[in-house]
């Protein structure tokens, strides 16, 4: 069968790739179209569009980009509608994805679409809510959402977060030597994270090394541009025995801690079991829109799960060189709190096998409804 995957930026590019390749092991024969990047092509995607600097932060940032990503959907959507994929997986990218699939419905296609972490998960809106049912099959990655779409009485799955059987929990590790160690630096993927979360890691980095002389640095660069942006941050700032490593994964794999920034990278720095503080700075034109758009008390994904601080928050003014090191050197030399945090919050995220179920019940979508794309 085919499936047609839309994402807006790496992280919802990574999870379509991991939901394809388990959609594979009960599809052989599937065949994926979709918007992404280089690794949905390397993936074995047919890309049908490319997602590079469609994420932005804010409405400033988002207005300039409007005309295309507008010209993008319409021609995605009138693509869908004349190749008749047996299904529309949509990932994350809320604004966009839900514009497509209302207009999809305008056009009158009645294939199924899926929408893998539908918008709006912790913010409880109803007409979001019922807008997302209407048009999508929605699946969400949180029981707390499943709760709010079923009390309204709009349709909802809930297999648990599909990530969590892509990262293993590594055993609790012993305290680096006080003088040594290893962190990693997640500055994020958009350009915007990167300009303004890059200088203050590199100086947190340089605190950090003056408390701890044998400290190495690795950072993990999102693509091609993120790493020739990470290189001059390096060069720049002058920063000894750091490495540029492809991706959260591979940063993470040695790591004793690690400065995140807030998104799924913490996410993936918690199911690995690698003591974080998470960082995030917005510019401050941004920072009523942000108070306005963001009525909990935290912003990462683990917090928000458990109720409570498990990851320290950094933020704007907090994201400081020495809060930052101080933060981290704590966490370094005493991680079995924090660890224990984790293991409640992989807990939390449901069992195991919700990518492979999810996959499932993405199929059994395009066998059962694929009769009326034709």
């Amino acid at each position: 069968m085919k499936y047609f995957v839309s994402t807006g930026e790496p992280s919802g590019e990574a999870s379509g790739i991991a939901l394809a390749q388990s959609i594979r092991s009960c599809d052989s024969h599937a065949q994926f179209e979709g918007i992404g990047s280089t690794a949905m092509r390397a993936a074995g995607f047919a890309l049908w569009r490319d997602h590079a600097g469609w994420a932005s932060m804010g409405p400033a940032a988002a207005i300039p980009r409007i005309p295309k990503l507008l010209d993008a959907m319409l021609r995605t959507a009138f693509h869908i509608v004349a190749s008749k994929p047996d299904l529309v997986v949509l990932v994350d990218f809320g604004v966009f994805n839900l514009r497509l699939a209302n207009t999809l419905r305008r056009l009158r296609y009645e294939g199924p679409v899926l929408d893998l972490f539908p918008p709006g998960a912790w913010l409880d809106n109803e007409a979001k809510a019922r807008q997302v049912s209407a048009v999508a099959y929605p699946v969400t990655a949180f029981a707390h959402q499943y709760d709010f779409y079923r009390s309204l009485g709009c349709r909802i799955e809930f297999f648990g977060h599909p990530l969590t059987s892509r990262y293993a929990m590594r055993p609790l590790r012993p305290p680096p030597l006080p003088s040594a160690g290893v962190v990693a630096m997640l500055p994020g993927s958009r350009g915007g994270e990167l300009r303004r979360h890059l200088p203050v890691l590199a100086a947190a980095y340089r605190t950090l090394q003056k408390r701890r002389p044998g400290l190495r640095g690795v950072v993990g660069a999102a693509d091609a541009r993120a790493t020739e942006t990470i290189e001059a941050t390096i060069a720049r700032e002058a920063l000894t025995n750091v490495e540029i490593v492809p991706g959260v994964a591979a940063a993470l794999e040695n790591a004793d801690g690690a400065w995140v920034a807030s998104g799924t990278a913490v996410l993936e720095t918690a199911l690995i079991g690698v003591p974080a503080v998470a960082i995030y700075v917005i510019p401050p034109a941004l920072i009523w829109y942000g108070h306005r758009m963001i009525k909990h008390r935290f912003i990462t994904l683990p917090n928000l799960v458990l109720g409570r601080e498990a990851v320290p928050e950094l933020l704007q003014d907090r994201a400081n060189p020495e809060g930052l090191a101080a933060a981290l050197d704590g966490l370094m030399n005493d991680p079995a709190q924090q660890y224990e945090a984790f293991l409640e919050f992989r807990q939390a995220l449901g069992p195991a096998d919700a990518l492979e179920r999810c996959a499932r019940y993405a199929v059994e979508l395009a066998r059962s409804r694929g009769s009326h794309n034709r």
